[in-house]
């Protein structure tokens, strides 16, 4: 599909796309990550290294660029195996894994995106809760209006929809026009938000441990890159199979890393002298409440729509990895699958719950480890790894190049869970800091060890992909659903 078409529906499920169609270039991936980053959830992080890890603003600076630029930077690398295989990454995983071996990696992903997309959308709701109390006089409590919650969920799950449902070429050019307006709002919003900053007590904040800067950066890590690290390829499967490796990933980290490190660092200046934001249920309205009263409505849209801009991406993403579990769909409805379960959790997080962002906020963070394991594994083999065979990756039949022994790679499985097992133990010893850290170095060098790569690792002499798109095995053709049958299952 061309990127220049701003309002068909992308057709293309998780096959493989043909050289012939990508055009990308690495400063539409910039645009991308810029965007899913100028939401406002940015400050409590900056506030929480402040508030309960005890660093000072140029620790937390310090932190917020390695946390951030360094966790965006393996984005970028995963970006580079999109280049080579032009697959989602969770369908690249399939030739790592095996089919059958890929089902669990690939639902902790689903897990973690939908869960993020539950903050997003119970966020957005809530803007928009207040954004009707201050324009018709309505309540912001939701309990209070419980109707106009469920409308104000329902406008942002349809505005995510809209741009989400159309696909690739929509986000592109919505994120990059988008990012525009809403960062030029968002800015807006900082300059006056520094005016609340006591500097007096940024220039007597005394320096935490080291320790409390590894746990620092292992949080922020958590919170950005490494939740984004299993779609790095899913924007970048678009891209020209000439585009160099380092742009990509400078794409990527220089993408993310600008607006976090700002908004991050915005966060850890006002919570000197004053731990509120840190310690609120509810950021957004902790943020109105250090902006004057003329600000409100401009802060409320930059919210609104930085949020936005963060789920647009993360139900795109979503929803491939949803068709990557094997489920026999358009990507579309994929996509409105998922919208239909973080509306249902938004309801209830809104609603029923008594709390939500602290505890949903570490069950999410849980899921980094699992992924961290992931992405040892996968860039371990991406060392040999050149290129992805397209017909192999949707084969779900027991013929396919990746089928391995009944559909499972064993030595990538088994060095995935061991490292789960070793992250999980470092969590509940209370070592947040180095958990991630062990977790990656475990895996990656379980799986180095085992031998790594193996399968089919460049593409065979005289191969030409013109007859990627719309892969077809055996007669039976994908179309759009990203599953092939090819034969029955040896396993």
């Amino acid at each position: 599909m061309s990127t220049t078409s701003l309002s068909a529906v992308e057709q293309r499920g998780i096959e493989p796309v043909p050289a012939r169609e990508r055009n990308g270039n690495p400063l539409q991936l910039f645009w991308v990550w810029f965007a899913a980053n100028i939401s406002i959830l940015g400050l409590p992080l900056g506030a929480t290294l402040v508030a309960m890890q005890g660093l000072n603003i140029w620790q937390a600076l310090i932190v917020a660029a390695i946390g951030t630029a360094g966790s965006f930077t393996l984005v970028g690398v995963v970006s580079i195996a999109g280049r080579r295989g032009g697959a989602p990454s969770m369908t690249l995983s399939r030739a790592v894994f095996g089919p059958r071996g890929n089902l669990g990696p690939t639902f902790v992903s689903l897990l973690s995106r939908l869960g993020w997309e539950t903050v997003n959308t119970t966020t957005g709701a809530f803007v928009l809760l207040s954004l009707f109390a201050l324009l018709f006089g309505a309540s912001s409590d939701a309990h209070a209006v419980p109707v106009l919650a469920i409308v104000a969920i329902a406008i942002f799950e349809a505005c995510t929809l809209l741009v989400s449902g159309l696909g690739h070429a929509a986000i592109l050019v919505i994120q990059k026009w988008a990012t525009w307006i809403f960062g030029a709002l968002n800015v807006f919003v900082a300059v006056v938000l520094v005016s609340n900053i006591d500097w007096a007590a940024v220039g007597a904040m005394p320096g935490g441990p080291f320790s409390a800067v590894l746990v620092g950066i292992g949080t922020i890590a958590a919170g950005t890159g490494i939740g984004w690290a299993n779609a790095g390829a899913d924007m970048a499967r678009y891209q020209k199979t000439s585009v160099k490796a380092a742009r990509l990933i400078g794409a990527s980290a220089a993408g993310a890393g600008i607006p976090l490190v700002v908004l991050i660092g915005l966060g850890a200046l006002l919570t000197a002298g004053d731990n509120s934001l840190a310690a609120a249920s509810d950021p957004v309205a902790a943020i109105r409440e250090l902006l004057p009263a003329w600000m409100a409505i401009p802060y409320l849209i930059a919210a609104f729509g930085g949020l936005l801009l963060c789920n647009h991406l993360s139900v795109y993403s979503a929803g491939l990895t949803t068709l990557t579990l094997g489920i026999r769909i358009k990507r579309v409805y994929a996509v409105g699958v998922d919208v239909v379960v973080t509306f249902a959790g938004s309801i209830y997080f809104m609603l029923i719950a008594g709390s939500f962002y602290g505890p949903f906020i570490s069950f999410i963070s849980l899921l980094a480890i699992p992924i961290t394991a992931w992405l040892g594994v996968f860039l371990i083999d991406m060392v040999k790894r050149r290129w992805y065979d397209p017909k192999a990756l949707l084969d779900m039949g027991g013929s396919g190049a990746y089928w391995y022994r009944g559909g499972v790679e064993w030595r990538a499985v088994g060095a995935w869970a061991a490292a789960i097992v070793v992250g999980y133990a470092l969590l509940a010893a209370g070592q947040n800091g180095i958990a991630w850290l062990v977790t990656f170095a475990i895996a990656a060098a379980a799986y180095g060890l085992l031998g790594g790569a193996k399968g089919r690792l460049t593409a065979p002499a005289g191969w030409t992909d013109d007859e990627t798109s719309g892969v077809e095995t055996s007669g039976v053709e994908t179309s759009g659903t990203g599953v092939v049958e090819s034969e029955p299952s040896r396993g």
